[in-house]
């Protein structure tokens, strides 16, 4: 086994507990390791710190899998690795029928998501020393979850970051005709060939059961509020909205395929006669000028834009859209209505994010209460020392006029 020995002046991020080593974080080589190899990494002084495996073609040059010196990386290792994420969420979680399973770094497995959609499995291999030991992975989930089905989605850019094509297929199993996974009591449409992402967006789980006190009643203060979702993907928000007992609620997004999910997400949970319902195909940057120009409003915006920062160069261009989109949302909020915004963008950090829309209250001459200030849900464990597993922010604000 090849080992990688660190720079003695570097910063003790990996025993913070941060599992990735960059190229500058190396000081020397010894042996020659193939591209996906386990290798044992080590302080300058040569004490031991971790194992992982190492891509010469990648920036993050080793991502560590173990701590433990003795531990071997084989097919019981992964069985070990995802038993141990399936007994955290069925501890966590009051319904595991659809949950993120493996969340990548913070479950000890660098570079691997696994989403549950009932019987089936959807898996997305980030990295090449995953890719290398993607059978193994297979067989250690037909172990430990016993599927019916398991689908791939690297479909994903980051993966030619790592030198590997884009990939997409069947890996065991049949997939039933149409999924449906029960969210918070809730019935959902999950389509996880043509879906974004692996088919569906679990970060926000908890956060739509959270809007219940937000859309329960108008600032009337009477039963049953109007409700706008801009960026709805299959209307979740609106699914939970009209559950909750809104009685008018708008659903925005720009791809129609998705807003044909949304209209079957509301008949199969029967909620068509709950409310009155208005689904419509448009950019949301264009449309809240449109509504703002005709001076509608409602009692609660919820904003859950696509991630506008992928990368830290893209982060002014980020900001100037947060910016933007927040602002015409606060603007088509009551007074004392409710602005329920997010962000999926790690480079839009916290405080950023914050500032952002503080400047965008200003210009829109609103004034902020924040209510609630949550992130990703328990089946998103946030690894201490590592930052970019702690992504998303979602914000409740109360909106008031000034002047």
């Amino acid at each position: 086994m090849a080992s990688v020995y660190l720079n003695k002046k570097r910063k003790k991020r990996l025993e913070q507990g941060h599992p990735w080593i960059f190229a500058g974080e190396i000081e020397r080589m010894e042996g020659d390791p193939q591209p996906g190899e386990i290798v044992s990494v080590h302080a300058h002084n040569g004490m031991f710190l971790a194992k992982g495996y190492y891509n010469s073609r990648s920036q993050i040059r080793v991502r560590v899998m173990t701590y433990k010196q003795a531990e071997e990386i084989d097919e019981s290792f992964f069985v070990r690795r995802i038993q141990e994420a399936w007994d955290y969420r069925q501890r966590m979680l009051s319904d595991v029928n659809g949950c993120r399973l493996i969340y990548g770094e913070a479950d000890f497995l660098p570079g691997l998501i696994v989403d549950k959609f009932g019987d089936t499995l959807v898996l997305q291999v980030l990295s090449l020393g995953m890719e290398i030991r993607k059978q193994e992975i297979v067989r250690a989930l037909l172990a430990v979850i016993q599927p019916k089905a398991i689908y791939e989605r690297s479909d994903v850019g980051v993966r030619e970051l790592e030198g590997l094509e884009q990939t997409t297929g069947l890996l065991h199993g049949e997939l039933e005709e149409q999924i449906v996974i029960q969210e918070n009591g809730l019935k959902m449409i999950v389509d996880v060939v043509g879906g974004q992402k692996t088919g569906y967006f679990f970060d926000q789980q908890e956060n739509r059961a959270a809007i219940k006190d937000y859309v329960k009643t108008g600032v009337d203060g009477q039963p049953g509020s109007s409700v706008l979702e801009c960026f709805s993907h299959t209307g979740s928000f609106t699914v939970h909205a009209a559950a909750f007992g809104a009685k008018q609620i708008t659903c925005l997004d720009i791809s129609e395929h998705a807003i044909d999910t949304a209209i079957r997400n509301v008949e199969i949970n029967g909620l068509e006669e709950e409310a009155d319902f208005e689904f419509v195909v448009a950019d949301a940057f264009e449309q809240l000028r449109v509504w703002e120009r005709e001076g509608r409003k409602w009692d609660a915006v919820i904003l859950d834009p696509p991630a506008f920062a992928k990368s830290r160069q893209a982060v002014p261009g980020a900001i100037r859209g947060y910016k933007e989109i927040n602002l015409r949302g606060m603007k088509l909020v009551k007074e004392r209505g409710f602005l329920i915004t997010a962000s999926c963008s790690y480079h839009m950090h916290p405080d950023l994010f914050l500032e952002t829309i503080a400047e965008a209250a200003v210009d829109a001459r609103k004034i902020l209460r924040l209510v609630e200030f949550r992130s990703a849900g328990r089946d998103h464990p946030k690894l201490q020392g590592m930052e970019e597993n702690n992504y998303l922010k979602f914000a409740v604000f109360e909106v008031r006029s000034r002047g």
